[in-house]
């Protein structure tokens, strides 16, 4: 999945604050559920908007930017 397919930041939507592609579902509400102890199911149940395949992207995303790596990142519940 391409990077544009997962977020996407533009000024007229939430102010440029970025958002998962094709929602207006902020990338930060996804970081809060998981500090706050929620699973990937429950963030995606919130948010029926957002794709899995989505949020798994931004995960392996994330994985190469800290590991240098691509990981296959999958949260449970």
């Amino acid at each position: 999945m391409q990077e544009d397919q997962i977020v996407y930041c533009n000024v007229d939507i939430l102010s440029g604050t970025p958002v998962f592609t094709g929602t207006r579902v902020p990338i930060q509400a996804f970081i809060d559920y998981l500090k706050a102890g929620d699973g990937l199911n429950d963030f995606l149940d919130g948010f029926p908007s957002v794709k899995r395949e989505q949020v798994q992207a931004l995960l392996d995303m994330a994985f190469t930017s800290v590991l240098g790596t691509k990981q296959n990142a999958h949260f449970v519940g």
